[in-house]
């Protein structure tokens, strides 16, 4: 089992200045047994997050900037039939307008069910169509896009704008006008929309935008994805440090009892992955004492990542 956790290291100086205060003795138990690998990812400008990056080192795919493929593997999940086109996840987002800057909010606060899901799907997806997008509705406040061009258009992750100005994660590529255009179209016709007016009555988000990501190559999905270890997410992008302090003292539990093979530790900036061998048998027992002495400095390895 290939375990991929994301978030297990924050950029913030608040974040780190927890995570500093924080022990992991099972994960460095089972760390102190496993080889570690070299440092992965770029930096935390890339427009895929090194958990991305990690994913698509263990399906082999190629790992060009902003073209690892998320939309045609989460599609998959929502049971969408694929062909040789290419896809793009649509999300229904927020974006809050402050005084210097346009920063989009978590789509999750959004809580889109079924229905209003679709019913604001029904609003945007003529804009799309119209221009020779086939839309798909995968789940609620999960939409796909397919064309041909989204092969080669690389997009920014939706957790790499999440809390932050949107300014700088919109492609400036000659090949992303039409789809800029598209989601000016939308903020446009959502703009006071009933639809939205009801939203606000009932003191949820207003749907004002959408955000196009997950782009890249029709690739092939044969190998078994790793498992993506997701529950520091939410905490992370709200920068409640104090909830990502307890999930990862969950986790380290968890982890320091779980069999996996390869864990993936990965931040804003980097990845590390650990990859641990069998130890069954008296070699593994030899093995096992030999490494039984090490101890690896977890928080040490979070703070390069």
């Amino acid at each position: 089992m290939h375990v991929i956790v994301p978030f297990a290291a924050p950029l913030s100086e608040a974040g780190r200045a927890v995570m500093r205060g924080l022990q992991w003795p099972q994960l460095a138990r089972q760390l102190a047994l496993a080889d570690l690998g070299p440092p992965e990812g770029a930096d935390e400008w890339s427009l895929n997050t090194p958990a991305e990056q990690a994913l698509a080192a263990a399906l082999d795919w190629p790992a060009a900037d902003g073209l690892v493929p998320m939309a045609r593997l989460q599609a998959r999940a929502d049971g969408l039939a694929l062909d040789a086109r290419a896809l793009a996840l649509l999300t229904p987002v927020h974006w809050h307008l402050g005084t210097e800057q346009v920063s989009m909010g978590d789509p999750a606060a959004l809580q889109l069910d079924e229905t209003a899901s679709r019913a604001v799907y029904g609003l945007v997806a003529p804009l799309f169509t119209s221009e020779g997008f086939e839309l798909l509705h995968g789940a609620p406040g999960r939409w796909y896009l397919r064309h041909d061009s989204l092969a080669t258009l690389p997009t920014a992750s939706l957790d790499r704008a999440i809390g932050r100005n949107v300014d700088g994660w919109l492609g400036a590529q000659r090949e992303a006008r039409l789809l800029r255009r598209l989601q000016n179209e939308v903020q446009m016709l959502l703009h006071e929309h009933p639809w939205n007016a009801e939203r606000e009555r009932r003191g949820l988000p207003t749907v004002n935008s959408v955000w196009i990501s997950g782009t890249g190559p029709a690739l092939p999905l044969d190998a078994p994805p790793p498992l993506l270890e997701e529950r520091l997410r939410t905490a992370a992008l709200s920068e409640d440090w104090a909830a990502w302090s307890a999930t990862w003292r969950l986790l380290d539990a968890e982890l320091g009892t779980r069999p996996w093979t390869q864990l993936t530790l990965c931040g804003e900036r980097g990845a590390r992955t650990f990859t641990r061998e069998p130890l069954a048998g008296w070699r593994g027992r030899l093995r096992q004492r030999a490494l039984a002495w090490r101890r690896v400095p977890v928080a040490v390895l979070l703070e390069a990542l």
